[in-house]
């Protein structure tokens, strides 16, 4: 609701700087249409931090024995490894 919200506001903001340049009033026109687009971009695209992250792939991902509660969530995270590249992945722990 909230994203809809500030999406409907950064569109506005993009006709309302596309209309005062079309009044000829460059500034203000160009930074409105500027700010409300970079705001429309970044909301739109913002959607991948709410997935959760694919399950490991392929024999390089191995479990840790590292277990912490997420503070944004409140649930027991599985900390996985990838020896190979070093990346970590965090999954939600299923063993209770």
């Amino acid at each position: 609701m909230l994203r809809r919200t500030v999406q409907l506001i950064a569109l506005a903001m993009m006709l309302a700087g596309a209309w005062l340049l079309l009044l000829g009033t460059v500034l203000p026109g160009g930074q409105l249409l500027l700010i409300g687009l970079v705001t429309f971009v970044a909301v739109r695209y913002e959607f991948w931090r709410d997935r959760a992250p694919p399950p490991p792939l392929g024999p390089d991902w191995q479990s840790t024995d590292e277990r912490f509660e997420d503070p944004g969530t409140g649930k027991t995270v599985e900390v996985q490894y990838n020896a190979r590249t070093g990346e970590r992945r965090y999954k939600p722990d299923d063993s209770g």
